[in-house]
């Protein structure tokens, strides 16, 4: 990486304060940064770190200035900072060539768009498609009938099972399952017998799933993650349930059966769901919350079980007071014990 803070300012279309002449050979935090790095700042409580930091240009928001330091003013400086760096990965060598590694196992009725890279011991069954430009790392396994798109970026030791579809541009990280079977069973006689399941998973374009997380089919439609939709790490999703366009599910999130979720969610860590639940668009659920009841557009909600975010605060506010409250408690007690008393020499 070599360019200076001046062609930076012109990639990114930034205000330049201070000299461009500076080489930028490198990015970094601020709190990392050496002279001759990039690095950005967009959240204005970090500002002390930025005015310590060593780096050699900062990209800030329009309005901020740190006197002493070369700035780069952009709109949104991390979306900035995302767009130098992948400025200067688009020229470095792919981790894996195109074509098709000679360990691989691929069904003869398969379709192998064009451009597409597929690693060594990579298994995909029949009446598979990949799509045009796919990569598929090492030992991952495509199954029968199922359609991956365009672009799509699938790492190593991801399993997708039959009658999945995933849509263009979609990245799915290691040890991630999808199709698993639902959890379902109905009991007999003390016996919990299995209940088929024999629906599909569609995942919609632009969808970023994490590493190790299980999105089961449906029992007899689809489960569905919406368009643009970030799935992080350890998140379990069972079957029939549809997440909207858009939602952030965060690490370790469970979702039981066909929840529905509406647009432009969040579901931050640790949250559970129970299932055939209603969550609307834009709502909020704290971290390790669980939630017991539908929640409507807009909703923000917090802990277990999860209520209103101002009611939930008020609960947990008092939950923190309740040694004072025993206290008191036990000195109106008290006062009462001797009240009683002397109304009882009274009689």
């Amino acid at each position: 990486m070599h360019i200076t803070i001046a062609d930076i300012a012109q990639l990114i279309e930034g205000e330049l304060v201070g000299s461009g002449q500076m080489e930028i050979t490198g990015c970094a935090g601020l709190k990392e940064a050496r002279e001759g790095d990039l690095s950005f700042l967009a959240n204005p409580k970090y500002e002390p770190l930025a005015k310590e930091s060593k780096a050699g240009a900062i990209l800030v928001p329009r309005q901020m200035a740190l006197a002493g330091k070369t700035i780069i003013r952009v709109n949104h400086p991390s979306l900035a900072f995302s767009k130098v760096i992948d400025h200067f990965l688009k020229d470095a060598p792919p981790l894996i060539s195109v074509g098709i590694h000679p360990t691989a196992l691929i069904a003869k009725d398969a379709k192998i768009g064009k451009n597409v890279a597929i690693g060594p011991y990579v298994i995909i069954e029949s009446k598979a498609v990949i799509g045009e430009g796919t990569l598929i790392y090492a030992h991952s396994y495509v199954g029968h009938g199922t359609r991956v798109g365009a672009g799509c970026l699938i790492y190593p030791h991801v399993t997708l099972r039959e009658k999945i579809s995933v849509g263009k541009r979609v990245i799915i990280h290691s040890g991630t399952v999808i199709g698993s079977d639902g959890y379902g069973y109905v009991t007999v006689e003390g016996r919990h017998m299995k209940i088929p399941q024999v629906g599909g998973v569609v995942i919609e374009d632009d969808v970023e799933i994490g590493a190790n997380v299980t999105i089961d089919r449906a029992r007899f439609d689809q489960t569905t993650i919406g368009e643009g939709t970030k799935i992080d790490n350890l998140v379990q999703i069972a079957h029939n349930v549809t997440i909207g366009k858009h939602c952030l599910i965060v690490a370790q999130v469970g979702i039981s059966g066909s929840t529905q979720i509406g647009n432009h969610v969040i579901l931050a860590g640790q949250a559970g769901v129970v299932g055939h639940l209603t969550i609307g668009d834009g709502a909020v659920v704290g971290a390790q919350s669980g939630v017991s009841k539908s929640i409507k557009s807009g909703g923000q909600v917090f802990g277990t079980p999860a209520q209103p975010l101002r009611e939930a605060f008020k609960t947990n506010a008092h939950i923190q007071r309740l040694d004072h409250y025993v206290q008191w408690i036990q000195e109106l007690r008290k006062r009462v014990e001797e009240l009683e008393k002397k109304d009882a020499k009274n009689d």
